[in-house]
């Protein structure tokens, strides 16, 4: 089990929390201007990355909010959490 550590509760069980997908992905547009092809890519398709992993994740059974977690899809490590509005970090070996 994650112990994942929410950046407004603190460390809790990863009981608590719900993986949202990946994170930072850009809704393309304005609608009328976008293909269908851009359209599908948008909502069909995502990275699935062996190693690092940005994710959107909500503490449901905590202050209700939603966060970004840094997470190797290898071990599960969490490597960082910090906040949705947030850029995702720059992770490498020495930053680990």
């Amino acid at each position: 089990m994650l112990q994942i550590t929410c950046p407004h509760c603190g460390p809790r069980s990863e009981i608590e929390f719900r993986c949202g997908g990946e994170s930072h992905i850009q809704r393309p547009g304005p609608p009328e201007d976008v293909s269908d092809a851009k359209w599908s890519e948008y909502l069909f398709f995502r990275k699935n990355p062996k190693g690092i992993h940005f994710e959107r994740w909500l503490h449901r059974f905590g202050c209700g909010r939603w966060f970004n977690i840094a997470r190797d899809t290898v071990s599960h490590e969490v490597v960082q959490e910090y906040p949705i509005d947030s850029l995702a970090p720059t992770i490498t070996e020495k930053t680990r």
